[in-house]
This record gives structure tokens, sequence and C-alpha cells, in this order.
């Protein structure tokens, strides 16, 4: 595959000797703005001579296109109905040559092209339509009511949390005092037939019944209606259909559909759930710390970029391993698989117009972009493997190639502890007592065993009496009591004798306030003295953080220190709501000048 630099280019491509990646192409006018998902590497003609298959959004709605390239080349160019959701590379037979197929999936259709020519248009099945939409909708075709009533009527059921088809939606954001154009609208649609297809969010492949890289795949797809499909590549019929709490965003797949599988989706939700072969639930479900960006896995773990600036790791079992806050927010993600090499790392582009590269927790490389990237993709480009294809923010096109004498070493570049913390330890042989030990175990099995399980249970018996005593005094900064959902922490300030105590309350409810209330301390009057000891609360709004602060003078000068407890109290009840135990710290002695 021949690469040049492009004279379009405003920046100088200069390859630095130590770079894991040399620069092929730079083209800042390409006017590509597409994301990871509508990327694809495909060798459509089955000449060794892979292209790059792009779905294109556009400037606008109406300038979505697919676009192939070949080389730096722009070899097809076709317009497409509505925004591409997905572009994917897959086999759908085994005619000779093995051509592969395209998919494009486009709001509730998937466009299928071979050798780059419309080849079948697939729509997802109809959903069930709410009764009183319908009817609404047979009144206005017969006359009864007029589109103003429709309008009313649509925005109500919308708001009870009906879920409404396209075009009742439609009619619901058309302004009120807009009249010709409501009755436009209505006048034009009211005689077709109403219908509800669920819109796609993403697509996936999964082979069939072989591994090889040219087998029989399928086409798995996410729909808005918390649903995903697996479609037959013959027929185009519905193989199944899994259910999910919330809407998928990015899968991950692996396996094969007539053996075993796993298919690993991340939704709108924040979590993400797991399916096997046998499974239509999920299996798993793992809550992430904030919205997804992009999932990548490797080998037996997850790595998933979330939208609060980290990286996470997570096994296939749902355990967290570790999770490394990144410089700048994640834009996309995109798996680094070199089995030339053996080497799998993954690439998070971010918003500093960076693009880190992480073997395992280990930050490998960076690579410098002159505009921030919206869409990774790495594989077999041309006849060369190893390339990566990044376009950015403003629409240009990169494309690098990976050094063949890359080192990929792990050698941690981002500053973090020394080398010596990863060192293991010269730990000594088993020592005498270690051994007289488990020749006891070995002697006296049940008699310990029996000891064990006497003092677990007197444990257990231990903490739930202290948990219920907890409960029944309110000894804790956490409410207990549905109806006053209330938390409390404190925190000291200062080094003596005079500290500042502050004190923060929040309403944890969604919708109640809190009223009636006052704070007040217990403490011993021979160390300490507090400057306010009772605090009245005011309204307390939910979800607010209220804080009251208070001068507490220490009286001692023996260098000796005790509790005080900060007690909130409802006005009229004698047992408090919230406690909380403030260990204070040891004042420093008063210097007479």
């Amino acid at each position: 595959m021949s690469f040049f630099y492009s004279s379009q280019s405003e920046y100088p491509m200069k390859t630095n000797d130590k770079s894991k990646w040399l620069d092929a192409h730079h083209d800042n006018l390409a006017s590509l703005y597409t994301f990871t998902q509508c990327i694809a590497l495909s060798d459509i003609h089955a000449d060794g001579n892979w292209k790059l298959v792009i779905g294109d959004l556009g400037a606008d709605n109406f300038s979505s296109k697919l676009k192939v390239f070949q080389g730096v080349s722009l070899i097809h160019d076709r317009s497409l109905q509505d925004l591409p959701n997905g572009v994917v590379s897959f086999y759908m037979d085994t005619h000779e040559p093995r051509t592969p197929a395209i998919a494009v999936c486009s709001g509730p259709f998937i466009y299928v092209y071979k050798n780059l020519r419309p080849y079948y248009k697939f729509s997802m099945p109809s959903l069930e339509i709410n009764a009183s939409e319908q009817e609404l909708w047979t009144q206005v075709k017969d006359g009864k009511i007029n589109s103003t009533a429709l309008r009313e009527m649509l925005e109500n059921l919308k708001n009870e949390g009906v879920q409404l088809t396209v075009r009742s939606y439609k009619i619901t954001q058309v302004n009120p005092s807009e009249i010709d154009l409501l009755d436009a609208y209505v006048e034009t649609f009211k005689d077709f037939t109403l219908r509800k297809q669920p819109v796609i969010t993403c697509m996936g492949t999964l082979r069939k019944s072989s591994t090889d890289d040219d087998a029989i795949s399928c086409l798995i797809i996410g729909t808005e209606n918390c649903s995903i499909y697996v479609l037959d590549p013959a027929a185009f019929t519905v193989l199944k259909t899994m259910s999910l709490p919330s809407v998928p965003v990015f899968m991950n797949i692996s396996g094969m559909y007539d053996v075993e599988y796993r298919i690993i989706a991340t939704c709108r939700d924040g979590k993400i759930y797991t399916f096997k072969r046998v499974n239509t639930t999920p299996k798993y479900c793992i809550e992430l710390s904030s919205q997804p960006v992009g999932i990548v896995r490797i080998n037996k773990t997850i790595m998933v970029g979330c939208m609060d600036e980290t990286l996470q790791c997570i096994s296939d079992k749902g355990k967290r391993l570790w999770s490394i806050k990144l410089p700048a927010s994640v834009m996309t993600m995109e798996l680094l698989d070199y089995t030339a090499k053996g080497i799998s790392a993954v690439l998070v582009a971010l918003s500093d117009s960076t693009v880190h590269m992480y073997q395992d927790k280990h930050l490998v490389d960076v690579i410098q972009t002159p505009d921030v990237i919206n869409a990774l993709k790495f594989g077999r480009y041309g006849r060369e493997e190893g390339n990566l294809i990044l376009t950015t923010r403003g629409g240009g096109l990169i494309v690098k190639i990976l050094r063949r004498h890359a080192d990929f070493e792990i050698k941690d570049i981002s500053a973090g502890p020394p080398v010596s913390q990863n060192t293991k330890l010269n730990i000594p042989k088993k020592t005498k007592l270690f051994v007289s030990q488990s020749i006891r175990e070995r002697e006296n099995p049940v008699a310990m065993f029996r000891t064990f399980q006497r003092d677990l249970s007197l444990f257990r018996l231990n903490t739930a009496r202290q948990f219920s005593q907890i409960l029944e005094s309110n000894c804790s900064p956490i409410s207990s009591n549905p109806k006053e959902p209330l938390k409390i922490s404190a925190m000291v300030q200062g080094i003596g004798p005079n500290f500042k105590l502050m004190v923060t309350i929040q309403n944890t409810s969604l919708a109640r306030p809190s009223t009636n209330l006052f704070i007040t301390f217990e403490f011993n009057n021979k160390f300490y003295s507090v400057k306010k000891p009772r605090i009245s609360i005011p309204f307390l709004v939910p979800g607010l953080d209220y804080i009251f602060d208070t001068i507490v003078e220490c009286k001692s000068d023996k260098g000796i220190s005790d509790d005080i407890k900060v007690l909130v109290f409802r006005e009229g009840q004698s047992c408090p709501l919230l406690t909380a135990i403030i260990n204070m710290p040891v004042s420093e002695m008063v210097m007479d000048g």
C-alpha cells in the first residue's frame, strides 16, 4: 500500500525516531464527520487490498454518505437515507470469491451492500402500539377530533410515560400557535397506517459456527426499546431476542452463536450487562461510576472509559480490578490487537488532542494529534497490517502505521510510584512455628472448626446487638427512618485552643423537605465549651448541603482530648434523628508572649 503526505495538510508530519508510529497520511480537508462505530476495514473485492469504509454523518442531516477509501483516494461515495448509527463488515454466505458484505444501520433499517452495490434492506420488527394512541389517530381519520385536540391528548399520553410512535412525537413538538403547520402535518399522515419500529442504537457481528476470518456471521442489533436482536445472515430473520433494563449504547461480542458466546452491553443507565448463549435476560450487572463512553474487552477483562475522566478495568465476573484518572475527558476507545507481535492494548482518545495507549494499567505511549479525535480504527488497511485510522473533530483524516520494530516492553511513562515498589519481597522459608501450627491443625481439625464456628456465631450476635442499639438510639450519621432521610458529617478546623466545628447536613429525599430541626452538642464541660450549644436549622431543600459552624474552646492544658457528639433533634421529640461523634484533636499549648 503506497501512502503519501497530503499536500492539503496544514501540519507538517514529522516522524520521531523514538515514536512507535509512522505518519503515512494527513488530510485536514477530508470532510469526514463520523464516530468509531461507523468505521470498518474490509476486503470488499476479495483481492487482499483492504478498504476503509466510513459512514459519514455529513455537515447536516441531508448529506449522510457511505464513503469507501482505497489508500488515500475516495473510490466510492453513496448517499444514505438517514444518519448512520453503525457500520460493520461481515460474511453472509459461502459463495466464491469470498467477498464480505457491508451493513449500515440507520434509524429502524439495516442497509446491506455487496460489491458496493445495494443488496438488501431489512426493517426491524414492528412494536405494539399503545391502544389510546391508535384510537386517537382513528378519530382524526374519521373527523371526530381536530389536530389541536389530537396534539393535546398526545401530549397527555407522553407526560404519562407512554412510548409514542415517531409520528406522534413530532406532533407534540409542533408549536400550538402554528395551526396551519399542525393541520397540514395531520392531513398528510392521517390516512397512513400507524407503525412503531425500534430505532437501532448499536450494531456488531457474531460468528455463527466457525472461528475462521471469513466465517459466516450473524448481526447483533441493539435498539431503543431496550432489546438486543440476533439476525440470521442468510434469511435476515430474528433468531433470538434479549431484553435489557435500559437502552444499549455499546456492545462487545465474542464467541460463536452455535457453540458459546458472550455479549457485553453498556447502557444509558451507567451499567454493564452480560449475556451468554442460554440467557435472554442479563446474567451479570456491573454498575459504573459514570456514564460509559466506550468499551473494549482484552482477554478476560473489560476496559471502560467513563464521563468522569476515568479508565476502569473490570473482570468478566463483575469485579472491579483498578481505575485510572485520565488527564482529560474520553472521546472514544479502540482495541489494538496486533497478532503478529502478540500485542493487545487499548487506545483512548482524549479531549486534549492526545491518544493514550494502555497495556493493562500502564501508559506505554502517547500520540499527539493536531485536533481532537472523534473516531479510531486499528487493523489491516491496504496490504499493510497495523494501521491506525483517526478522524478529527474538524473533519480531517490521519493514517498511521505501527513500526515493525516498535518496542512494546511495559515501561509506564506516566508519573507514579518508584519501580522498587513492584519488586517482590524476599519472603523467608517456612519457620518451625508455621510447621508446628500446621501439625496442630491436622491433629485437631474438628475441635478447631467447632471453636471457629462458635466464635463466628458470637461475633455475628454481638454485631447484630450493636447494630440494633444504633438503630434504636439513632447513633448513626445516616438516618434509618424513611420519613426523615437525612445525612450528617462534621469537620474540625484549627490547632487549638479554639477550634472551628463545621457540621454539614443534607436532605437525601427526592421531593420532601425537612423543617423544625435543631443541632445540639454533648461534651465534657471540664474539657470544652461551645459558643453556640444550640443551632436552629432552617428549611432543608432536598439534595443541597447546609453547613453550620460554631467555635469550640479547649479548657484543658494537659494535652488530652475527648469526644464531642453532634445531635440533630426535631422540635418536641426527645430521641435524636442523627448522631455524629467527633474525635477532637489534642490542643496546642498557648504560648504566653
